[in-house]
């Protein structure tokens, strides 16, 4: 009886159909675009949508990780900022400097977000207090040892290695569509092939039990929040390399854009259920509705209205989802 059930289960089924969801909409914002702008949809008009939305994308693996345990990461902003900064300080556009400066930035990011892990596995802190005041704490560093952007070395430029791995192509796609390839691969195998993974979505899903079950739950929550704090400085890397300098308030859109675009892929707000391959489509639903915004010529504020329009009707219809079973 237990074989034939599983036998009949759907292949689609609600953490599926969300992300088929969220594809679709993309889809047809793209033929939106197209019909209010010609050329929108075009292969150029395409990749160019898609290099914005793989730094949303770099961001919002993180922000999986730790909503898939019903976290959430409100450090983003500095975190990623402090490593664009941080990698043009320390590698001042030399190549020979180019690796140690990543390592540094890198690892800049996983240790403040071990601390955020730490702090909320280890301390008892509420993820939205601990990572917020992270935030704050990492934006008064940044802006006190920056000197709000008037050292000498702020004004460096990325190594052109870095510029190269966002601005050049390989088989026709730019590299860092390839990186964001790498990432989904990856992410998405270790949240479903490995036991890691399998433990992330038991934590996810009762803290308590996966204890009792012998999961070390604060090292998995611990680990989770490090990889946030990582995306987020190799955005902040990809991003200085898209931009050739840093700049202060770089990393604010990518708050609310990686909590959106997790949502929008179906992962559910409370942890335990979701694939970083639904924030993937979020991402790109995202930016996609962005541009077709702009071509409508609609302003900050009409912008930020829609978002928040698209996000609460989502909640409530993956809400009903829920209730339906």
């Amino acid at each position: 009886m237990s074989a034939a059930t599983t036998r009949k289960q759907p292949f689609l089924n609600r953490e599926r159909r969300r992300i088929l969801y969220a594809f679709l909409a993309g889809i047809i914002l793209f033929i939106i675009g197209e019909l209010v702008r010609p050329g929108f949809a075009s292969p150029s008009g395409i990749r160019a949508i898609l290099v914005v939305a793989s730094f949303v994308g770099i961001v919002a693996a993180g922000q999986t990780f730790v909503i898939l345990i019903g976290g959430i990461d409100l450090s983003v902003p500095w975190v990623l900022n402090a490593g664009a900064i941080l990698m043009v300080t320390s590698s001042l556009g030399h190549d020979a400097r180019a690796i140690p400066a990543l390592a540094l930035t890198l690892g800049m990011g996983a240790a403040v977000g071990a601390l955020n892990g730490a702090g909320v596995a280890l301390l008892g802190i509420p993820a939205v207090v601990m990572t917020l005041a992270m935030n704050g704490i990492m934006q008064g560093l940044t802006l006190g040892l920056s000197g709000g952007m008037t050292c000498t070395s702020c004004g460096a430029y990325a190594p052109p290695v870095v510029q190269a791995a966002v601005h050049h192509s390989f088989l026709g796609l730019p590299i860092v569509l390839w990186i964001w390839i790498a990432i989904i691969i990856v992410v998405s195998f270790l949240l479903a092939m490995t036991r890691f993974g399998r433990m992330t979505y038991t934590v996810g899903n009762n803290a308590r039990a996966s204890h009792l079950a012998g999961i070390h739950v604060s090292g998995v929550t611990i680990v989770l929040y490090a990889l946030s704090g990582f995306f987020s400085a190799l955005a902040g890397i990809m991003l200085v390399g898209f931009g050739g300098q840093a700049a202060l308030g770089m990393g604010d859109p990518y708050l609310f854009q990686s909590i959106a675009a997790v949502v929008i892929g179906g992962v559910y707000i409370l942890g335990g259920r979701g694939h970083y391959l639904g924030s993937v489509a979020g991402a790109i639903s995202l930016t996609v509705l962005v541009s077709v915004l702009l071509a409508f010529n609609m302003p900050d504020y009409g912008r930020s209205i829609v978002y928040g329009v698209v996000i609460l009707a989502l909640l409530l219809l993956y809400g009903r989802e829920e209730e339906n079973g």
